[in-house]
């Protein structure tokens, strides 16, 4: 009997495979975490912003104590020097290093950035996933709130309670999170009304699993991607809000350091002293540019949607 791939074109030559070899894995396995972590390190201007971004924290949390001059000491026969080797970036009117006040605003700038945006996190997770869990008249009466907070502009209730309260990072962090949590939580609300009717949502339910668990087990788990981006966001917009409170007077106030308030003294003397200002602005411009572009990297890498 003749075989019947004498009948095929010399071209296709059927491929022998050992039987073994058709469930085999060719490569390992990788985690969801492993496998955003890969493609996020292909997005060079993203891994360049994550260098910057440690440099930046490294220099916040050890760069005050690389000079032998305190932020806050003033020295009034160093007033208004230059870049040097004694002062690297000079000092100001009262003879206070600017190295060492920079380094120590970045350090509060990105204390009250970071505490702000966990707080936004945290109520605004929480808050957008029970109102898209519940549904029905609590959703509704939950997302009168919103509308009513989003209604009035968050600026204004911001510079309203700084009037009221005395100025300190406590009192920024309150500030700006007020109103920061909405866009979370309807984000949260957002695609956790996507996921509820998923059917291991229902499994959940069937087998009498509580609220709690389905939120903490179930569907938080599967927007963690969207919480994390957005989290990104928020922290370079609650730097440019401290900065912009102190720059007018409502933030901070000298002798404490915030990248805000370097840059409303350096203002000041812009037209004889430029380096005042130039050094904050450009720690501040880093910070807040690597941000935004870790940001775009890291909803790449953890978007499903964005894998090519």
């Amino acid at each position: 009997m003749a075989n019947p791939t004498d009948s095929l074109d010399p071209l296709f030559v059927p491929v022998r495979r050992e039987n073994g070899e058709q469930e085999r894995i060719s490569r390992p396995a990788l985690s969801a975490f492993q496998d955003s972590w890969r493609r996020l390190r292909q997005n060079k201007a993203a891994v360049i912003s994550l260098i910057l971004l440690g440099i930046m924290i490294v220099l916040a949390i050890v760069g005050p104590w690389l000079t032998k001059y305190s932020y806050a000491q003033t020295n009034y026969s160093a007033v208004y020097q230059s870049p040097s080797a004694d002062h690297w970036f000079g000092t100001d009117k009262f003879g206070r290093d600017q190295w060492a006040r920079i380094w120590q605003g970045t350090r509060i700038s990105l204390l009250i950035a970071v505490l702000a945006a966990a707080l936004d996190l945290v109520v605004g997770v929480a808050y957008g996933a029970i109102s898209a869990l519940k549904g029905g008249k609590v959703d509704n009466v939950m997302q009168r709130i919103i509308e009513i907070l989003i209604g009035v502009p968050s600026l204004i209730i911001i510079i309203l309670l700084m009037m009221i309260m005395k100025a300190n990072i406590f009192t920024i962090m309150v500030a700006m999170s007020i109103t920061g949590w909405v866009g979370m939580a309807r984000l949260v609300r957002a695609q956790i009304l996507k996921l509820k009717q998923q059917e291991f949502v229902l499994a959940a339910r069937t087998l009498g699993t509580s609220n709690t668990q389905i939120i903490f087990k179930h569907l938080i788990p599967n927007t963690i991607g969207m919480i994390v981006i957005n989290t990104m966001f928020t922290i370079p917009s609650a730097i440019f809000t401290e900065a912009f409170l102190s720059f007018i007077g409502l933030g901070l106030q000298s002798p404490q350091a915030s990248l805000g308030v370097l840059i409303h003294d350096g203002f000041q003397t812009l037209s004889s002293h430029f380096y005042l200002l130039l050094f904050p602005a450009l720690v501040i411009v880093v910070i807040m540019v690597a941000f935004n572009i870790l940001g775009d990297g890291l909803r790449d890498a953890l978007d499903p949607r964005m894998r090519k």
